[in-house]
């Protein structure tokens, strides 16, 4: 799967939406964009509405208010199983690899975009299907090597360590060769050494790929990212780099709860955001 450059003009604009569960309001007028070649992080304490943003993206969740756009393009009733064939991509939290398939078959499953041949031609193994195939395992390889994993393809998920197992799943989203990538949670479960390695993979996809992540550890965020959105309580709170949004009077209020002197608390700080 070779790199390639990233059209230029508009990528995923969120304007003004609202979403409401039950009385409670999750998202609160949120807007946020993000632009081709950019690594945009979004990050909040628990509740902040994190999750719920990225599910209104999806498809999964419909808004009471606001609008989407992709490319330039309005998103109206773009199911979740449609998004790969608009150019969009999403891991999960965790990792939600099929422990029954090997790594391989697991990356191939987010290939199915660029499958020509139908089922019936794949049970008849006719030769159009056996080429089909190929071009299938072919792209799930190089989608591996990209992330370093080629050496595990024929391994079983559960075989291999955590850390591993994140990559393949960032395969299986990036071998439908996205131009958006969004990744819920990527950080969770990964140790120090883990987290960098993964920073460092993460930035090296933006010539090809913009990067949406969602995830509460700032330590991992800063670094990352190229612009941070926070979210407190569903309404947007700070938007801008990185290093100005880490000093932010109000991301400190909402992070630790009270007045904080310096970023420092900040920075080792992260709430356990298990279901947002």
């Amino acid at each position: 799967m070779e790199s390639r450059e990233l059209p230029t003009g508009a990528g995923l604009s969120v304007r003004d939406v609202v979403v409401s569960f039950g009385g409670i309001t999750a998202l609160d007028g949120v807007s946020v964009e993000v632009s081709p070649g950019e690594v945009l992080g979004v990050i909040g304490p628990n509740g902040a509405g994190k999750t719920t943003l990225f599910n209104v993206i999806c498809g999964f969740v419909r808004p009471s208010k606001g609008t989407l756009s992709w490319r330039g393009q309005p998103m109206v009733r773009v199911a979740p199983d449609r998004l790969a064939s608009i150019g969009i991509a999403r891991t999960l939290q965790g990792v939600g690899l099929f422990p029954g398939l090997t790594v391989l078959e697991n990356v191939m499953v987010g290939a199915q975009r660029f499958r020509k041949s139908g089922v019936v031609m794949q049970m008849l193994g006719l030769p159009w299907s056996d080429r089909d195939e190929r071009r299938q395992r072919d792209r799930a390889l190089a989608a591996l090597a990209r992330v370093g994993c080629d050496d595990v393809a024929d391994r079983m998920p559960g075989t291999l360590p955590y850390a591993v197992q994140k990559r393949v799943a960032l395969a299986r989203a990036l071998v439908s060769e996205p131009e958006l990538l969004l990744l819920d949670e990527p950080a969770g479960g990964l140790d120090a050494r883990e987290l960098s390695d993964l920073g460092e993979l993460i930035k090296s996809l933006a010539s090809s790929v913009a990067v949406m992540l969602v995830d509460h550890h700032m330590d991992f965020v800063v670094p990352v990212c190229d612009r941070v959105v926070v979210l407190d309580f569903g309404r947007v709170i700070a938007d801008g780099e990185p290093s100005a949004v880490q000093r932010d009077p109000g991301v400190l209020e909402a992070y630790l709860g009270r007045e904080a002197e310096d970023s420092d608390a900040l920075t080792t700080s992260g709430s356990d955001d298990a279901h947002d």
